[in-house]
């Protein structure tokens, strides 16, 4: 008899394979009383450089194969391995308290991830789960037990682990490994999008999957749906061989579409974008389609190092995608680091609440010899050919306003150099903020351009972060509040002749998009992988009968209601 279990479809696609089953080694330790500090050190330093040297090695294997994006991952690792606050901490301990170098390394790492664990925001939990990586690396290392390589697999199979370190999943061989299931994670974790990557299907967070799945038992992964089928059924296998058969076929209507418009049924075009973070990501919005880069994120410049990049090397890497686009729109989001990003080396004050804290433009307004350096940069880049800059988190008029001026000051500066820049550069704003929002018809009159950041405003208007489980059923895309700002923003800037776009996730959710194309979204923007399934879905959709269940929407009382209305009218 079969066996069900639901999780969260983090990679899309059906997988069936004979379940292999990650064993990691038993890394249990015992304090132990030593004599010989110097061995213990030593046994340390040399399981770090060993640990260092294999990071490395994977880090360039992933730059290789899935972008530099991915590869920053690694970076990280490796400042984790040298940062003193971890690192000198379990040299002291061994020092003060004469104890052998595994057990300092495993209490001292405990400490570090149950700190990050009891953290509210999903990017502080990650920093959990990369110091639990490396920390285990090491103390194989030191211990002499050999870590399980998936780059060693050789046969077809569904890997099944109570979790994938990224180190594990940058190993998977895509030839051998069809998908992944785990007991915990969710679709913003590294091994969930690397898995998107690299388009192998994979299910999250079941719970159980490493208590119900023997060795070798066949299982099948529906990534699409969150759902996991241990020992199948021949009725049940007949089904999901078609699904998958269906899946495929769809892939290849969409490949069709890659070089078509996005235009509606009733011949209306509107722009499909994606969002980006590295300059090496232009390889997937090209072969997906896309119409051009709707949020290029700047943060991953500035992130896994040890200071702030120059002006030429992010020159290099807008330059880069600029040329690349030949003539596409390519939106760049100032530097929005603080709330869950942090910068080490930029020293920032720890702050109770850093999404509603120092971050973004208010960051970049104060720290303006850094700001001044990216927009050099992004000015520089801006002729070689359709660059366009937002500044996120924008609050008040005041704040576009000192933005603009100190662009303006740069601007004239390269000029007085003989530097070109585009003089018809847009400028736009991220709208995240309630208050923006409702304001916009002021904005519109200053601005070229909005970009609706859904996944900030619809926590922001809800008063509910989205990582916190107990409060994430308030993240509610489809809520008529949220549906009635946007509207706001769309009906505010189409009246002073301007466009809005939208780079949240919303913007490629399906039953989001009949009720966006309805409200008039210019510009939807969204991961490389989703460009071709929403202008398939949009070639099917009526600007007409979108626009009037958009409307209809907007009466609604509650979320669900709009659901409903939705699948009905669509679906």
């Amino acid at each position: 008899m079969s066996k069900k279990l639901k999780g969260i479809g983090a990679s899309a696609g059906i997988a069936i394979g004979k379940g292999f089953r990650l064993e990691n080694p038993d890394l249990t330790v015992e304090r132990k009383s030593v004599e010989n500090i110097e061995a213990e050190l030593d046994l340390f330093n040399n399981a770090l450089e060993t640990s260092k040297g294999e990071l490395e090695v994977i880090k360039e294997k992933t730059r290789k194969e899935l972008g530099e994006e991915h590869a920053e991952i690694f970076a990280a690792h490796l400042l984790v391995l040298s940062d003193p606050e971890l690192v000198d901490t379990i040299r002291q301990k061994v020092k003060e308290e004469s104890v052998n170098v595994a057990y300092a390394l495993k209490e001292v790492a405990d400490q570090f991830i149950s700190m990050f664990e009891s953290m509210d925001n999903e990017y502080m939990k990650e920093r959990a789960a990369d110091i639990r990586d490396v920390s285990q690396r090491v103390l194989a290392h030191i211990l002499g037990k050999q870590i399980v390589s998936l780059a060693e697999i050789d046969e077809e199979v569904i890997i099944i682990g109570e979790d994938l370190t990224p180190s594990d999943t940058a190993q998977l061989n895509k030839n051998f490994v069809q998908g992944f299931v785990t007991d915990i994670g969710g679709r913003t974790s590294h091994s969930a999008i690397m898995a998107r990557s690299m388009e192998i299907p994979a299910v999250v967070g079941t719970k159980t999957v490493t208590e119900t799945v023997e060795q070798n038992e066949l299982v099948i992964v529906d990534g699409i749906d969150g759902n996991v089928i241990i020992n199948p059924t021949d009725a049940e296998l007949d089904s999901y061989k078609k699904k998958q058969a269906d899946y495929e076929e769809q892939k290849k209507v969409w490949a069709k579409l890659v070089n078509e418009k996005t235009v509606t049924k009733d011949g209306h075009h509107v722009e499909l974008a994606a969002n980006i973070g590295t300059p090496n990501d232009i390889e997937g919005v090209l072969n997906n389609g896309a119409e051009g880069v709707g949020l290029y994120r700047t943060e991953f410049i500035y992130m896994g190092r040890n200071d702030l990049p120059t002006e030429e090397e992010q020159f290099t890497a807008y330059k880069k995608v600029v040329e690349a686009m030949e003539g596409k729109p390519v939106v760049i989001r100032t530097l929005d680091i603080g709330g869950d990003k942090e910068l080490p080396y930029l020293d920032l004050p720890k702050e109770l609440n850093p999404f509603l804290g120092f971050r973004a433009i208010r960051l970049c307004l104060e720290k303006d010899d850094m700001f001044r350096t990216q927009l050099r940069a992004l000015l520089r880049a801006s002729a070689y050919g359709n660059l366009k800059i937002m500044f996120p988190m924008i609050a008040t008029i005041d704040e576009f306003r000192q933005g603009k001026q100190i662009l303006e000051e740069e601007r004239a500066s390269l000029e007085k150099q003989g530097v070109e820049t585009n003089k018809d550069m847009e400028i736009g704003i991220m709208v995240e903020i309630p208050s923006t929002a409702v304001l916009a018809d002021q904005f519109a009159k200053e601005v070229d351009f909005f970009s609706i950041g859904t996944n900030d405003l619809i926590q922001y208007t809800m008063a509910a972060d989205r990582m916190n489980e107990k409060v994430s059923y308030l993240y509610q895309p489809y809520n008529p509040a949220i549906l009635r700002l946007v509207k706001m923003v769309i009906d505010a800037s189409h009246r002073e002749g301007k466009w809005t776009g939208m780079c949240g996730e919303m913007a490629g959710d399906e039953v989001a998009i009949p009720l966006l194309l309805g409200l008039g979204l210019d510009e939807f923007s969204m991961s490389a992988t989703s460009v071709l399934p929403a202008r398939t879905q949009l070639a099917n959709l009526t600007r007409v009968e979108a626009e009037k269940i958009a409307l209809k929407a907007l009466t609604m009382n509650t979320s669900e209601e709009v659901q409903e209305l939705v699948k009905q009218s669509f679906f």
